[in-house]
């Protein structure tokens, strides 16, 4: 087993109650807990009183960066897998893997004395299961190894962390500490993420404070990022250009707003294996702007008219007659939290378009969806056309909220158009995990 200088130092000085590596992404902090500290913690305490456990933030994300490399490490014999009990035998002993984003989640282990646990992205946990934690390590051989990405500097894990009174040993990483990733891989993560809070934080390895434009690159350059959509290609162009038979597939994100914002339409495209992220065309309709009322019935047709527009311009489309045998315009994705007008616009479409998909978005987490963005951005694959005006300066006014102290908030006060942005999330917020090709190394 080969390990970098920073990976046996810690093996080394990791003898007090709480061991903790924070740092950046792909750094090793992960591969040296999954290769060496865990079988080592969970065997020293075999036969001992107490409970294994390991927490992270979902039985799935254990599964995927804990369990699974150390399975290929030492094979299915020795590491198992989470039973109905949320429980695998590691090296002969039980061990609890419970998910840490919900206080209900540790349930099973709440009166329970721990002897090892092992924190798998303990900053992105519940506050209260890590309170609940400290109370049951409460052997005298009990202890815990851990790590985590940098977050806010007034995160409470932070606070945690910087108590000289306590039995911590603390590790700091940067990305620079790993000499096994390739130069090409370091260089074009950073690229990634320059100029954003993510190369502070996932970079570098410093807990900073989110502020500022939340899309800086893009703000200072929008056409750097614009694209044109041609049924040939030319020389020479002005900016990039694509194909509309290279647009694999097409789909559309609607935002509803009330009196005092819009609805916002956004239709994404992407060309194969999810290589560019182009926006197509954006749209706002704001309520106060309109001469009549934007009843459900107003905006199922506004949206229709929208789709449409998207097809004759930007879609492949095959016609059997009167009946669309084929065509690459394939969802719609809508606000979840406006029942009532979703499933007008779903009966709308799906009377329309039938063959569309309309589903409602899933909402995963806004700090999410916009590292996905930033990332494509960095990385040259995310283009918007000249028919996105209201998503373009959504994105170019896209800010922090300063006001926030305690965690990565984006400015939602009126100010800014977040109806856009959350059409567009909407969009890629499914397939971030195919967009970003990356292990969750943390």
């Amino acid at each position: 087993m080969q390990l970098s200088k920073k990976q046996n130092e810690y093996i080394v000085n990791a003898t007090h109650r709480w061991n903790i590596k924070s740092g950046a992404v792909r750094s090793g902090k992960s591969y040296v807990d999954t290769a060496f500290m865990i079988p080592f913690r969970i065997r020293a305490v075999a036969g001992k009183p107490g409970l294994n456990v390991i927490l992270g933030v979902s039985k799935e994300s254990i599964e995927r960066t804990v369990l699974q490399p150390m399975r290929e490490r030492y094979t299915s014999e020795l590491i198992g897998f989470i039973n109905n009990r949320n429980v695998a035998m590691i090296c002969g002993e039980e061990v609890y893997c419970l998910g840490a984003e919900k206080v209900s989640q540790v349930a099973k282990i709440q009166g329970a004395s721990i002897k090892y646990c092992y924190g798998d992205e303990i900053a992105k946990w519940n506050k209260e299961v890590f309170q609940m934690l400290k109370s049951r390590l409460d052997k005298p051989y009990s202890c815990f190894d851990g790590s985590c990405n940098p977050e806010h500097p007034t995160h409470w894990l932070k606070e945690f962390l910087d108590n000289d009174e306590l039995d911590i040993y603390l590790q700091r990483y940067t990305i620079f500490d790993n000499p096994f990733l390739p130069a090409e891989f370091v260089e074009q993560l950073c690229k990634e993420y320059e100029g954003t809070i993510y190369y502070d934080r996932l970079i570098l390895g410093l807990w900073k404070r989110a502020e500022g434009a939340i899309y800086k690159s893009f703000a200072d350059d929008p056409k750097q990022f614009r694209c044109d959509i041609v049924d040939e290609l030319f020389p020479d162009p002005e900016c990039k250009q694509f194909r509309k038979e290279d647009i694999t597939s097409i789909e559309l994100g609607i935002d509803f707003g009330g009196s005092q914002s819009g609805h916002s339409f956004v239709a994404r495209g992407y060309t194969d294996d999810y290589r560019e992220v182009i926006v197509l065309k954006s749209r706002r309709i704001m309520a106060r702007d309109e001469v009549e009322e934007i009843d459900s019935n107003k905006l199922d047709q506004l949206f229709c008219e929208f789709i449409q527009e998207v097809i004759d311009q930007y879609a492949i489309c095959v016609n059997y007659g009167e009946y669309v045998e084929y065509c690459n315009v394939e969802s719609v994705f809508w606000d979840n939290a406006e029942t009532v007008l979703g499933n007008s616009i779903r009966n709308a479409v799906e009377r329309r378009f039938p063959w569309i998909s309309v589903r409602p978005a899933k909402k995963k987490t806004i700090t999410d969806r916009i590292r996905c963005t930033v990332r494509l951005m960095g990385a040259g694959r995310f283009f918007i056309t000249d028919d996105c005006e209201s998503l373009e300066t959504a994105l170019s006014d896209a800010v922090w909220n300063k006001d926030v102290k305690d965690k990565d908030e984006r400015l939602d006060d009126g100010s800014t158009d977040i109806d856009s942005l959350d059409a567009f999330e909407y969009t890629i917020e499914r397939d971030m995990k195919y967009l970003i090709q990356e292990a969750e190394d943390v």
